[in-house]
C-alpha cells in the first residue's frame, strides 16, 4: 500500500521532467463553453485568471460530479449505499521480534459496514470504514484519541458492544458535550469487562500488546496492531455511491471529450478498484491518442468509436464476422492496412486510415442482404472453411 499523497507527489515530480507540460495551479475552471462551427467545436476552458483554454481533447478527470460529463452531456445511472467511508493514516508500535512484519491487510464486516486496516510500514496503516452518515460526521469530530480507540474496538469487540460504544459517541455529539478521551476508555474498560474479554488477550484494546519479555499472546495474529494515534490531517469522509457513465466519449454538443477514473464509473471501495480502473481508462486513452497521432489522425476522431458500438445489425454482423475473415486472409488484410496506413496521397484531405475503414463499413452495412452477399462471394474465394464462418455469422451465430 502506498498513501495517496505518495503517489501524487511521485506523478508530480515525474511530470516536471516533462518542459513542454505545464502544471496550472491554484485556478479553477469556471465554466466550459462550446467554440462556433466556424472555429471548429472546439471545448473552451474558461479558468478563474481569465484565460481561456481551446481543447483538442478534454479529458475529464474531475470524480464523481465530473463538470465535463455534464458539460457534454453524458447521463450517467447508479444508486446511493445511503453509507459514508472514513480514511485516515493510523500509528502503531511496529511487531515484537517473535512476529512477522506489518504487511497483513485486516478487514471486518459489521453491521453497519465494513472496517479495513490496510498496512502502510511498520509503524502506520491506513483505515478505509464504511459505516452510516451519522456516524461517520461523530467520529470525524470526536477526539482524535477516542477515533482511535474505537478502531481498536471495531475489531476486537462483539457487536453488541459496538453497539452500544457508537450510541455513546452519538448521544454525546448531540447533546453538544463530546466524549473526552478518558471517558471513552472508562465506557471501553466497562465493555471489555462485560465481555469476559481476558486483558492478557490481544482481544484487550486496553492491554499492552507483548508481555515485558516482548511475548505476543497466542492470538496476536487475530487482530491488527494497536492504534495508538491518529496522524494530523489525515481524517476525512465521502459518501458512498454506484455510478457509470452511460458513454465515455462525448458526442454531439460534447464531442471531443472523454471521460476517466471517477468521472466515468465509481465503485464501492470494498472492492479496491477505484483507482485501478482510472489508471486502466488512462492507459486505454493513451494507446487511442498513440494510434491517432502516428497515423496522422485527429486525437479527438470517433469513427473508430462508431464502428464499435453501432448497434445497427448489418453493422453488428459486418464486424463480427468480417473483422474474423480479414484476419485470416493474408491478402485482403494487406490492402486493409495499406489503405489504412501507407498510402497516404490516395485519401481527401482530413482523412486517415480508420476513418476510410469506418466509412467503408458504414456504406457496406446499408443492408444485411448486402452483407450476406458480399459474404457469400468471399467464401467462394477463400474456400469452404471460411463459408461456414460467413454463414454462422448470417445466422446471428458468429
Amino acid at each position: 500500500m502506498t498513501e495517496n499523497l505518495n503517489l501524487q507527489r511521485g506523478l508530480l515530480r515525474h511530470i516536471s521532467q516533462f518542459t513542454e507540460v505545464e502544471l496550472l495551479d491554484k485556478i479553477k475552471v469556471q465554466s466550459i463553453a462550446t467554440e462556433d462551427r466556424e472555429g471548429g467545436g472546439w471545448p473552451l476552458v474558461h479558468l478563474s485568471d481569465g484565460r481561456t483554454l481551446r481543447a483538442r481533447l478534454l479529458v475529464g478527470a474531475d470524480g464523481f460530479n465530473s463538470p465535463v460529463r455534464s458539460y457534454a452531456r453524458i447521463q450517467s445511472y447508479g444508486w446511493a449505499y445511503d453509507r459514508h467511508a472514513i480514511v485516515a493514516t493510523m500509528n502503531h508500535p511496529p511487531r515484537g521480534p517473535f512476529q512477522g512484519s506489518n504487511t497483513v491487510a485486516y478487514q471486518r464486516f459489521l453491521p453497519t459496514g465494513p472496517i479495513a486496516f490496510l498496512p502502510l510500514s511498520e509503524t502506520s496503516s491506513s483505515l478505509v470504514w464504511s459505516t452510516k452518515p451519522q456516524l461517520a460526521s461523530a467520529l470525524k469530530t470526536v477526539d482524535p484519541q477516542v477515533l482511535a480507540d474505537m478502531i481498536n474496538a471495531a475489531f476486537r469487540l462483539p457487536d453488541v458492544s459496538l453497539c452500544y460504544l457508537q450510541d455513546r459517541i452519538l448521544d454525546a455529539e448531540q447533546s453538544g458535550s463530546p466524549l473526552k478521551p478518558s471517558q471513552f476508555r472508562d465506557e471501553l474498560a466497562f465493555r471489555e469487562r462485560s465481555d469476559t474479554i481476558d486483558v492478557r488477550s490481544a482481544y484487550s484494546s486496553l492491554a499492552p500488546e507483548q508481555s515485558s519479555a516482548g511475548i505476543p499472546s497466542e492470538d496476536a495474529d487475530a487482530v491488527p496492531p494497536i492504534v495508538t494515534s491518529i496522524q494530523a490531517g489525515t481524517i476525512a469522509s465521502f459518501p458512498l455511491r454506484f455510478s457509470h457513465a452511460e458513454s465515455y466519449i462525448g458526442e454531439g454538443q460534447g464531442v471531443r471529450t472523454v471521460l476517466v477514473g471517477d468521472a466515468a464509473h465509481t465503485v464501492h471501495p470494498l472492492a479496491g478498484q477505484g483507482l485501478n480502473g482510472g489508471l486502466a481508462d488512462v492507459e486505454a486513452l493513451v494507446r487511442c491518442i498513440e494510434h491517432a497521432l502516428l497515423r496522422g489522425g485527429d486525437v479527438a476522431c470517433d469513427k473508430l468509436h462508431k464502428l464499435y458500438s453501432s448497434t445497427s445489425q448489418p453493422v453488428v454482423w459486418a464486424r463480427s464476422v468480417g473483422l474474423e475473415v480479414l484476419n485470416e486472409l493474408d491478402t485482403i488484410k494487406a490492402a486493409l492496412m495499406m489503405s489504412a496506413g501507407s498510402e497516404r496521397h490516395r485519401r481527401r484531405p482530413g482523412e486517415v486510415g480508420w476513418e476510410l475503414a469506418a466509412k467503408s463499413i458504414e456504406n457496406f452495412a446499408t443492408g444485411l442482404d448486402n452483407a450476406r452477399a458480399l459474404g457469400g462471394s468471399l467464401a467462394n474465394v477463400v474456400g469452404d472453411g471460411v463459408r461456414s464462418l460467413w454463414e454462422r455469422g448470417g445466422s446471428g451465430r458468429a
